[in-house]
């Protein structure tokens, strides 16, 4: 009886908690993410992190979905490497989870993609652009000689009606980047495009969306003297 009890009461818990997250959702406006829906995952970072090290001047990859699917430490052996991609993230929820994703490793490079999910949900260029601005100002709060490469939205077969609106937002990064040298700029863009102006389908898995082993292998080749120089040159 008590374990039912138990099983019970954990149930309802569970149910709360669901529709308290849900009910928060619903007061989001349109295209706004909640990030209490990563909290899990963010949970298990932290899980991690209590049983085993991470490298000191790590060279952090961060962001979205295809940050977290990235086999990061196969594409760059040679570096300190700590990938803390999540879900279908938006920048707005990576910032909200700065001081427990970022600050704690105090990484001397942080790789940065997200913005593709913020675009998708309806979120403005300038928006997009607003919120990128908006961390690395809280990124410099806290580490202020860490330097931050900025990936820019990838153009994709699912979103290319998307286009536009991410080039816009991309456009608006790589000019914030250029008014600070701790910040740069990867141009993983320009090879991913076909000579008919369109991404090149060899780049993508089946869902149009998410990378492929030859798409990381394009991302690595531009990354890897970008990140090479944030190493080498003193601010």
């Amino acid at each position: 009886m008590r374990s039912v009890r138990t099983t019970t009461v954990r149930t309802l818990a569970k149910v709360s908690w669901m529709l308290t997250v849900l009910g928060a959702a619903a007061l989001l406006p349109a295209g706004e993410s909640d990030p209490r829906r990563w909290a899990g995952e963010i949970g298990r970072f932290e899980e991690w992190d209590g049983k085993n090290s991470t490298p000191e001047d790590a060279v952090l990859f961060l962001g979205s979905s295809s940050i977290r699917m990235w086999a990061t430490s196969d594409y760059f052996p040679y570096l300190p490497v700590i990938n803390r991609g999540f879900g279908g993230a938006h920048i707005s929820d990576v910032l909200h989870y700065l001081e427990r994703i970022v600050t704690p490793y105090r990484p001397r490079v942080i790789v940065f993609y997200a913005g593709d999910n913020d675009i998708a949900a309806g979120k403005p260029p300038q928006r997009v652009a607003a919120d990128y601005r908006s961390f690395v100002k809280h990124v410099h709060q806290e580490l202020p000689e860490t330097r931050i490469i900025f990936i820019p939205i990838k153009p994709s077969l699912k979103r290319w009606t998307f286009w536009p609106r991410m080039k816009e937002a991309n456009a608006a990064i790589r000019h914030f980047t250029e008014q600070d040298r701790r910040l740069l700029f990867a141009d993983t863009v320009t090879s991913a495009l076909g000579d008919d102006g369109k991404p090149r389908p060899e780049l993508f898995i089946k869902d149009g969306l998410h990378l492929s082993a030859e798409g990381y292998r394009l991302w690595a080749e531009a990354l890897i003297p970008v990140i090479d120089g944030a190493l080498q040159t003193e601010l």
